[in-house]
């Protein structure tokens, strides 16, 4: 009987090439792997040329097995040991965030921005420098993130302990005896001076928290971490903190800077469309008034925003927050530059305190605010029609209200707008545009008969 051969046989060989048993750092070493059949063979050369990179040539018997060329009969690949290195890192290593510095000398602070920022602890971890934390949230975020922060806080870092106060939510809840109830939290829980406040919500509960813990103590480090597109580009940067009084918006308040923003873009997934939309006035904003650019990468995008592209977004959150980063960089407290991001909120909190607050959302009230304000900077002759039409299309686009509602009086703006932050010596200053797109003012010289037509424009009586 005929003996049976095996077709394919494989042999396996090394060689260091500095002389030593075992290849040192500054070493190359050749490993070899034949594969032979009686037809052909294949052979696989590895060279360490050096400790950062691997050369590997491939020949096979009769030809090459990379070329139809004539005469090729091998071919080269090196690839770099840190690039392979780096590539098996990023599968399974979170993705480092976007990061906005807002630089206020010792009061800087960054803006983390990205998904899946709740899961990477160190983020948070790196700011609490106390072993005391409260959480500040509402009934609404508290069933769905108030845990993953917890976990996050005290992941691998058994030393913190965590406290929460959960409150109603709604602008409504944004008064004296909500913010008692924080206070109420921190003394019971006998908090010191090294413990944090974490504002964990929309832009009611970050104003609220914050302005606690400017207070507690006579001030405690807070953190926040936004949950709304209206806090994630606004309100959460710059550290305007503050309640509403019933004659007025924010009137009682004061500017405190948080240590750090963590704006995890996945925490938008559970926003309702309405609230959505709410925050996107807060980003035409910054393109009506300071970068033409982004409104005009905002009109090509809208419906991308709408849909909730991750990508369109977190380009929307970044945008927004260098503009305000910026801009609170070079005016902290509001004397002049800052408040031109005010675009549309003085007959936007007009519409708010008028009208109850809570009864439209704050995106909503600053969308039909910001047509007034274009339409009396019209008038006034500060800007072409095709501003005022621009203006009008992409708020319509973001499903946003372009007109106060019907129960709104001139008498009724005239009355809360009289007791405004932004009124000085009896003055009313407003924010308008001015020049060509990006461009705006803030001011009290303007013509008083065109704020009277605008008013009488947009009111039934």
């Amino acid at each position: 009987m005929a003996a049976t051969v095996n077709p394919f046989s494989v042999s396996v060989s090394s060689k260091p090439t500095g002389g030593s048993a075992f290849p040192k750092p500054n070493d190359s070493a050749d490993f070899f792997l034949r594969v032979q059949n009686p037809l052909n063979s294949i052979s696989l050369r590895s060279s360490f040329v050096s400790p950062g990179s691997i050369e590997l040539s491939l020949s096979q018997g009769g030809g090459s097995v990379t070329s139809a060329k004539r005469g090729a009969q091998s071919a080269r690949i090196r690839a770099s040991l840190a690039q392979v290195m780096d590539q098996s890192v990023a599968k399974t290593d979170p993705i480092a965030p976007t990061t906005v510095d807002v630089a206020l000398g010792d009061r800087s602070y960054p803006i983390y921005i990205g998904s899946g920022l709740l899961d990477q602890p160190h983020l948070l971890q790196r700011h609490v420098h106390g072993k005391r934390v409260l959480v500040v949230t509402n009934d609404t975020v508290a069933p769905l993130y108030l845990n993953k922060v917890v976990e996050a806080l005290t992941k691998g870092n058994p030393n913190v302990s965590v406290e929460s106060v959960i409150l109603p939510d709604g602008e409504k809840y944004k008064d004296m005896d909500t913010l008692m109830k924080i206070f109420d939290k921190a003394i019971e829980s006998r908090l010191d001076r090294r413990c944090t406040f974490i504002a964990l919500g929309g832009g009611v509960i970050g104003d609220m928290c914050g302005f606690a813990a400017a207070s507690f103590l006579r001030g405690v480090n807070f953190i926040q971490i936004p949950t709304t597109v209206m806090a994630q580009v606004d309100s959460s940067v710059g550290g305007k903190t503050g309640i509403n009084h019933r004659l007025g918006k924010n009137l009682i308040g004061a500017f405190y800077q948080p240590q750090c923003v963590l704006i995890d873009t996945d925490t938008l997934n559970t926003l309702p469309d309405r609230e959505l939309a709410s925050g996107l006035a807060e980003v035409i904003k910054y393109g009506l008034i300071r970068d033409a650019d982004f409104f005009e990468w905002q009109e090509k995008n809208m419906q991308a925003l709408m849909a909730r592209d991750p990508s369109a977004l977190t380009y929307a959150i970044k945008r927004s927050c260098e503009n305000k980063a910026e801009v609170v960089s070079l005016d902290e407290k509001e004397s002049g530059l800052r408040a031109t991001l005010n675009l549309g909120h003085t007959f936007g909190h007009a519409i708010e305190t008028g009208f109850g607050y809570g009864q439209w959302l704050h995106g909503e009230a600053v969308a039909a605010g910001t047509v007034m304000a274009v339409d009396m900077s019209y008038r006034l002759g500060w800007i072409d029609d095709s501003i005022v039409k621009r203006a009008r299309d992409i708020l319509q686009q973001a499903k946003l209200p372009t007109t106060p509602p019907n129960t709104m009086t001139v008498e009724m703006f005239k009355s809360v707008m009289a007791v405004d932050k932004k009124v000085a010596d009896g003055l009313l200053r407003l924010i308008l545009l001015k020049g060509p797109l990006g461009n705006c003012v803030f001011t009290g010289d303007y013509d008083r008969k065109a704020l009277d037509e605008t008013l009488r424009a947009f009111c039934k009586s």
